[in-house]
């Protein structure tokens, strides 16, 4: 077959590629888990100390950070799932992470003025851990299966954004029916769990993505 028959052949049985959107599986994947997370928390009730906790300014501005982070990283993995986009996407949550865990920081230091060397001892939390890995993770697999026609591109950053918004939303669910008894607990398991999360999505997300 000659280059003409063939590029006319190929012409001939050529279909239409659909452009990958996955901006709009992001905002749908952000209200499922958002819904989920809001069940879960209503199943669990309120904490009885959270409208004080929430009255303070340092603990406000550390769950909408949380909840920013979460949000931007569903953003930012769907851009990066989406062709031609710039790997600089995968910058977009970085302030609001930053401020959250500012947040949690500044918490430890208020909690040790307060409370002294108590805050400083560490407990373990492994429901923390249990949660926010155990929903964070089917969560995650959610996402990436929303986001797999145009993820195998970066699958790794994919993965990794993908990690961060499912354990970010998690921990900011977690916070609001979980005790703790300070912030340095909070900051230790809370970021565990996050970090593992994400650590399982761009490990295990990366080689399921390639496949």
């Amino acid at each position: 077959m000659n280059t003409d028959d063939l590029i006319a052949r190929l012409a001939a049985n050529a279909k239409p590629v659909k452009p990958v959107v996955a901006g709009r599986r992001a905002m749908l994947w952000l209200a499922f888990a958002i819904a989920l997370l809001t069940a879960v928390v209503l199943w669990h009730g309120l904490r009885p100390d959270l409208p004080l906790r929430l009255d303070l300014p340092a603990e406000q501005i550390q769950w909408l950070a949380s909840v920013a982070t979460g949000v931007l990283a569903a953003i930012a993995a769907a851009r990066l799932a989406e062709p031609g986009r710039p790997t600089a996407w995968a910058l977009l949550p970085v302030p609001a992470m930053v401020v959250w865990v500012a947040g949690m920081g500044w918490g430890c230091l208020a909690d040790f003025a307060r409370m002294g060397a108590d805050a400083l001892v560490l407990g373990t939390s492994w429901s923390c851990l249990g949660f926010i890995f155990g929903v964070g993770t089917p969560l995650l697999a959610v996402l990436l299966y929303l986001l797999k026609d145009g993820a195998s591109l970066r699958p790794g950053r994919v993965s990794a954004m993908a990690g961060l918004a499912a354990a970010a939303l998690c921990s900011a669910g977690l916070s609001l029916f979980h005790h703790l008894d300070a912030a340095l607990m909070i900051l230790v398991w809370h970021g565990m769990a996050v970090a593992l999360v994400c650590c399982v999505g761009a490990v295990t997300g990366r080689l399921a993505l390639a496949r």
